[in-house]
C-alpha cells in the first residue's frame, strides 16, 4: 500500500512539475488588469450565461437571413460564447460578425478553420499553399511569415482563433482527412513547422490551434464518416504522435483540439472517442503535457461519438436527466473547455446546468474552463470590442504581400526527387527537340505557357497511346506534366492505370522529366522509375506552381525542396536534389527584385497613351531586375483595324536591334577568338576594299559611328522605273526563276547579281567631308559580307547555330514567313513606294529586303521575352542559361565609348547614353548602360549597375514610316524613365 501511495505522490509531483513547466499562454502582459476584467464579468454572469460560454457554434455567411437569425437568437437566449465559420464571402461575413457580436451581452469568441489564410475560405482561391508544399521548405522562417500573415487575414476579419497549425504525423499515404493538411511524417519536420506556423500567427495577435490531440496522421478512415481507430501503443504515441504538442506547448501554444479517435492504447473503453475520453484529454494533455491554454473539442457532430454516447451513457442517469445533451456533458467533464459544434447547444447548455445543481459538477470546474475562455477574450482585444470595418476589406485580404510570399513558398518547395545525369537544369537546347505530354484531370496551360518563353516546345496530344508515340518521333526530350485538382487539399492524386501505362511506354523511347502537380503520395503508384530520367515534385497545380516549376526545368530558379513524407519505394522522406540557377530569366514580381508595383503600373498609362493616339498599333513591353522578368503586358492590336490583339508569341520587326542582336555577336565571338580585333581593317579583312578609300577604316571606328561613312544609301530607288517609281522589269519579277532569286516580296523577285552591286556601291561611295559621329548602317552591309564569307553560311544559320537556338530564342529569326504564321507576325506598313503591298512578314528595311531579308543592320525578327535574353546574356557578361558565350572582358570591350572625348557617345555596336541634354535614353540611367533603338519602333536597353533590362517592341510604321510620334513624344524613354522611379532599394 505504501508502495502504491509512493508511486501516486511521485505521479502528482510528475504532473506539477510538467504544469509548472509550461506557460500559460493566455496571460497577456498586463495579467493584473485581464485577471480583472475575468472576474468581473464572470462574477456578473448567470449560471445560464456561464454554461454558455462553453459553446462555439457553426456558422454558414452564405447562409440567408433566416438560418442567421437563429444563430441570432442562440446568442440571446443561449448566451452561447462564440462561432466557427464556415463557406462564405468576407463582405459577408464580416457584416454577419457585426450583427452577432451586436446580439452578444459578452464579445464573442471567433474561430475559423482557415489553414491556408482567408482568401481561401472566402473566395475559393488559395492564399497559401497546403501544409505538405510547406512542409518541403528548408526555410522555416518563410513558414513563420506564412503563419503570420495568415493570422493577419484572421485578425482583419475579426478572427480571433484560427484552427492551425496541423501538427498530425502524416505516416499514412492512405490518410484521407490529413494528408495535404500536414506538415510531412518526420516528427522533427512537422515540429518546427508546427512551431514557426505558431509562433508567426500569434505573433499577429491570432491564437493557434494545434491539432488534432493526440494523433491524427496514421488512420485510413474519414473521421466526418465514422469514427477512426488509431492502434498504436502507448510508447509509439508518446514518441511520435505527441511530439509536436510538447515542443509547441513550451514555446506558448494558445489551445489544441481534441481529435475525434478512438485509441485503445489510451483510453480502455471499446470505440470511446478521444474528444469524450478523461484520461486523454485531462490525463494527458492537462497533466503529463501540462497544456494550461484551451482546450476545444473537435466537432461534436462527427460520426460515432454521439452514436456511443447514446448506447454508453457513463453511469449518467436518464431519469435525473432530460434527454439530449449527453455528448456536451461528456465532452466537459472530460475536460474540454470549448465544445464546436454541438448538435443542440440548446440540450446541452441544459444538461450541463442540470449537472452543475445535481453537483456532478463543481463551481471550480466550471470557472476554470469559463475564466479561460474570458482570458482568452481579453488576450484578442474583445475586452475593448470594435467592429469589424468593411472598407477595402477585399483588398485587404488579397495582399500583394500575400502573393509575393505565395511565390516564394513555391519557389522553395518544388523538389526534384530525381536527376539522372544531371538532366537538370535543361541546358545545350539547341540540341534538344523538347516536347510536352500533359496528364491528369486538370489544366496544365500555365505551365506550358512558361516552358514556351525558354525554347521551343510543342504540345503534343492524342487519344490513343500509339499516335502520342508516333508524333514524339522527332523529339529527344518529353516533358510530362500530371496535374491534379487544386480545388481542395481532398482531391484526388493517384495515377489511372492508363497514364502510368502512357508514361512507362513514352519513357522507354526517349529522356522523360516528370513533373508531378498533386501530392507527393501520387508516387506510391510508380512501379518503376528506371527510365525517367528527372522527376519533379511540384505539390500543387496552381497558375504559380505550374510557372515556378517551369523555371526551375530550365535553370531560371534553384531547386531547393525535400519531400516531406516518403513516396513509395524509391523516394524515402528529406529526398531532395538540390541545384543552383543557371542564369536563366525566370519570372516573378517586381518586389521580389527591389521594384514597386504600383509605380511600375504607371508604364500602363503611357503605353496607352501611344497607341490609344495612333502613335502605333501595338507594344510589347518586358521589363526584367536582376535576372527575373517582373513587367510582361502587351497593349494594342497588329493594326489599327484592331482584329488582332497584340500576344507574347506575337514577333516584331525589330529593325536595327538585329545590329546588336545578330551581327554584334558574331563579330564579338570573332574578336574573342582572336580572328579580327577592335583594330583589323578593312582593307586587311576584305581584300576588295585594300584600293579602296575605306582600307584604313578601322572595326572600332566603324562601329562607333566615327569613320566618315555616309549614313544611308537608298540603293532601291536606283532599281525603280524612273517614271512610274514601280520596280524595274529590268531588275525584277513577279515570280522567282534562275536570275531573279531574291524574295523581296511573294510577288517580287530581284536579280540577284544586284547585291554585288550594293557592295560595290558601298566600296566606291565617298566619304563624308570631315570626322564627326555619324550613325550610319553602311559598317554593317560591309560586315554582312564579311562574316558570311568567313563562314561560308548565311547570317540567318550563323545566328541559329552561334546562339539563338542555344538562347532559347526560337522566336527569334529572318524571314519568319517561313517559320510562324502571318497571324503570330505584325506587319510593319503599308508600303506605296517600293513594294506596293502591306509589309507582312517581310523585312521593312528596303536595304534588308533586297538581300533576301538578311541584313547585318536589319531583318530579325523577334518577340519581347527573346530581346530580353540576349540583352540579359550580355547584362551578364556573356553567360547565360549555363553556357559561357562571351568572357566578361569582351563585353566590357565593346561597351566602351572610345571617343566620347570627341562628342560621340557610341560604343562598339552598342548604343550608349547621351553625353548631352538630349539622346537614346531617360538620361537617368547609368553610364555604363548600353543599348540601341529601331526605326519601327523598337527598343532594348540593358543597365549592369541597376540590372535592369528593358524592351519595347512596337510597329509605329503601320500603316506609314513618315510619322514618328513615339520618337517626338518620347514615349520608350518616358517609360524608361518610369522603370527607374519604380526602384525601391
Amino acid at each position: 500500500m505504501r508502495y502504491l501511495s509512493l508511486i501516486f505522490i511521485a505521479f502528482c509531483v510528475q504532473i506539477n512539475f510538467a504544469q509548472e513547466a509550461t506557460p500559460n499562454p493566455l496571460l497577456t502582459k498586463d495579467a493584473t488588469l485581464q485577471q480583472k476584467w475575468v472576474d468581473s464579468v464572470y462574477n456578473a454572469m448567470t449560471l445560464k450565461e456561464r454554461v454558455g460560454q462553453l459553446f462555439m457554434v457553426q456558422v454558414f455567411s452564405k447562409n440567408d437571413g433566416k438560418a442567421n437569425s437563429k444563430i441570432v437568437d442562440l446568442i440571446k437566449n443561449e448566451h452561447i460564447g462564440g462561432v466557427i465559420y464556415s463557406t462564405g464571402g468576407p463582405h459577408r461575413q464580416a457584416k454577419l460578425n457585426n450583427l452577432l457580436q451586436a446580439a452578444s451581452k459578452v464579445p464573442l469568441l471567433v474561430g475559423m478553420d482557415a489553414e491556408w489564410g482567408l482568401s481561401m475560405r472566402l473566395d475559393s482561391t488559395y492564399a497559401f499553399p497546403w501544409n505538405m508544399t510547406l512542409g518541403a521548405i528548408t526555410n522555416d522562417s518563410l513558414v513563420e511569415q506564412t503563419g503570420r500573415q495568415i493570422g493577419e487575414h484572421c485578425k482583419r476579419l475579426g478572427v480571433h482563433f484560427n484552427f492551425a497549425p496541423v501538427v498530425d504525423i502524416n505516416t499514412n499515404p492512405k490518410n484521407p482527412i490529413i494528408g495535404n493538411r500536414s506538415f510531412g511524417e518526420d516528427r522533427d519536420n512537422v515540429t518546427a513547422k508546427g512551431l514557426a506556423f505558431m509562433n508567426g500567427m500569434q505573433s499577429a495577435g491570432v491564437l493557434a490551434n494545434a491539432k488534432h490531440f493526440p494523433g491524427h496522421g496514421d488512420t485510413e478512415d474519414d473521421s466526418h464518416k465514422t469514427l477512426p481507430t488509431v492502434s498504436f501503443s502507448e510508447k509509439r504515441i508518446d514518441s511520435i504522435e505527441l511530439y509536436p504538442y510538447r515542443k509547441l506547448i513550451k514555446e506558448g501554444l494558445s489551445s489544441v483540439m481534441v481529435a475525434h479517435l478512438n485509441i485503445p492504447s489510451l483510453e480502455k473503453r471499446r470505440g470511446f472517442p478521444s474528444s469524450l475520453s478523461k484520461h486523454i484529454v485531462t490525463d494527458i494533455l492537462k497533466g503529463e503535457l501540462g497544456f494550461k491554454g484551451l482546450i476545444f473539442t473537435d466537432a461534436l457532430t462527427m460520426k460515432g461519438a454521439a452514436d456511443y454516447v447514446e448506447k454508453n451513457l457513463d453511469g449518467i442517469s436518464t431519469s435525473t436527466f432530460s434527454k439530449g445533451g449527453e455528448i456536451d456533458l461528456m465532452a466537459f467533464l472530460a475536460g474540454n473547455d470549448v465544445l464546436l459544434m454541438s448538435e443542440n447547444p440548446e440540450k446541452g447548455i441544459e444538461r450541463i446546468i442540470e449537472a452543475f445543481e445535481a453537483n456532478k459538477i463543481t463551481e471550480e470546474r466550471l470557472s476554470h474552463s469559463v475564466k479561460k475562455i474570458l482570458m482568452a477574450k481579453y488576450k484578442v482585444g474583445l475586452h475593448n470590442y470594435s467592429p469589424v470595418g468593411l472598407y477595402n476589406l477585399g483588398n485587404d485580404l488579397n495582399r500583394l504581400k500575400d502573393d509575393l510570399l505565395y511565390e516564394s513558398l513555391m519557389e522553395n518547395a518544388i523538389t526534384v526527387v530525381q536527376n539522372k545525369d544531371e538532366v537538370l537544369p535543361l541546358r545545350n537546347l539547341q540540341t534538344k527537340n523538347i516536347a510536352y505530354v500533359e496528364l491528369g484531370d486538370d489544366s496544365g496551360s500555365a505551365f506550358y505557357d512558361e516552358l514556351k518563353k525558354y525554347t521551343k516546345v510543342h504540345h503534343i496530344q492524342g487519344e490513343k497511346l500509339d499516335e502520342i508515340i508516333t508524333k514524339l518521333h522527332n523529339y529527344n526530350t518529353v516533358i510530362v506534366g500530371f496535374h491534379k485538382s487544386n480545388a481542395n487539399p481532398w482531391k484526388a492524386y493517384e495515377f489511372s492505370q492508363k497514364e502510368l501505362a502512357w508514361l512507362y511506354e513514352i519513357s522507354r523511347n526517349t529522356t522523360v522529366i516528370l513533373d508531378v502537380f498533386a501530392r507527393p503520395y501520387a508516387l506510391n503508384d510508380l512501379r518503376s522509375v528506371e527510365n525517367i530520367e528527372a522527376i519533379v515534385m511540384s505539390y500543387q497545380n496552381s497558375d504559380i506552381a505550374q510557372q515556378k516549376s517551369a523555371q526551375l526545368i530550365f535553370g531560371g530558379i534553384d531547386a531547393k525542396g525535400t519531400l516531406p513524407v516518403s513516396a513509395g519505394e524509391f523516394f524515402p522522406v528529406g529526398t531532395g536534389i538540390p541545384y543552383n540557377s543557371i542564369l536563366s530569366l525566370s519570372y516573378g514580381l517586381p518586389e521580389r527584385v527591389g521594384m514597386d508595383s504600383e509605380r511600375l503600373s504607371k508604364i500602363d498609362s503611357v503605353a496607352h497613351h501611344a497607341v490609344n493616339n495612333n502613335m502605333t498599333p501595338g507594344i510589347q513591353l518586358l521589363v526584367a531586375r536582376r535576372g527575373k522578368v517582373i513587367y510582361n503586358k502587351n497593349f494594342g492590336y497588329h493594326t489599327y483595324s484592331k482584329k488582332n490583339k497584340v500576344d507574347f508569341d506575337d514577333v516584331y520587326d525589330v529593325a536595327s536591334l538585329t545590329k546588336i542582336l545578330a551581327t554584334l555577336p558574331i563579330l564579338m565571338e570573332l574578336e574573342q577568338q582572336g580572328s579580327v580585333s577592335l583594330e583589323s581593317k578593312l582593307g586587311d579583312l576584305l581584300p576588295e576594299y585594300k584600293n579602296s578609300n575605306k582600307k584604313n577604316i578601322t572595326l572600332k571606328k566603324m562601329l562607333s559611328h566615327y569613320a566618315q561613312l555616309k549614313p544611308w544609301i537608298p540603293f532601291y530607288y536606283a532599281t525603280l522605273d524612273s517614271v512610274t517609281k514601280k520596280p524595274d522589269p529590268k531588275y525584277y519579277r513577279t515570280k522567282p526563276s534562275g536570275d531573279f532569286n531574291v524574295e523581296v516580296t511573294n510577288t517580287l523577285y530581284m536579280r540577284s547579281d544586284y547585291q554585288d552591286s550594293i557592295q560595290k556601291i558601298i566600296r566606291e561611295s565617298d566619304l563624308l567631308s570631315r570626322l564627326r559621329y555619324r550613325y550610319s548602317d553602311l559598317p554593317y552591309y560591309i560586315l554582312k559580307n564579311y562574316l558570311e564569307g568567313f563562314y561560308d553560311k548565311s547570317l540567318q544559320e550563323i545566328t541559329q547555330d552561334r546562339f539563338y537556338k542555344s538562347l532559347g530564342a526560337n522566336y527569334t529569326t529572318y524571314n519568319p514567313r517561313k517559320v510562324f504564321s502571318l497571324k503570330d507576325i505584325v506587319p510593319t506598313e503599308e508600303d506605296n513606294y517600293y513594294r506596293y503591298k502591306q509589309v507582312h512578314g517581310y523585312v521593312h528595311d528596303m536595304g534588308a529586303a533586297m538581300q533576301g531579308g538578311i541584313g547585318g543592320h536589319a531583318g530579325i525578327f523577334s518577340n519581347a521575352n527573346d530581346v530580353a535574353k540576349i540583352m540579359q546574356m550580355y547584362l551578364q557578361k556573356g553567360f547565360y542559361g549555363g553556357k559561357r558565350y562571351f568572357k566578361s572582358e569582351t563585353i566590357d570591350k565593346f561597351n566602351t565609348c572610345y571617343y566620347c572625348e570627341s562628342d560621340n557617345r557610341r560604343g562598339i555596336g552598342f548604343d550608349k547614353p547621351q553625353l548631352g541634354e538630349e539622346g537614346p535614353t531617360c538620361g537617368c540611367i547609368s553610364m555604363t548602360s548600353f543599348g540601341h533603338s529601331g526605326f519601327t519602333g523598337t527598343y532594348a536597353w540593358a543597365d549592369p549597375e541597376e540590372e535592369i533590362v528593358y524592351v519595347f517592341l512596337a510597329n509605329r510604321t503601320y500603316p506609314e514610316a513618315g510619322k514618328n510620334l513615339l520618337l517626338r513624344e518620347n514615349i520608350r524613354t518616358e517609360i524608361q524613365r518610369l522603370i527607374y522611379e519604380a526602384i525601391i532599394d
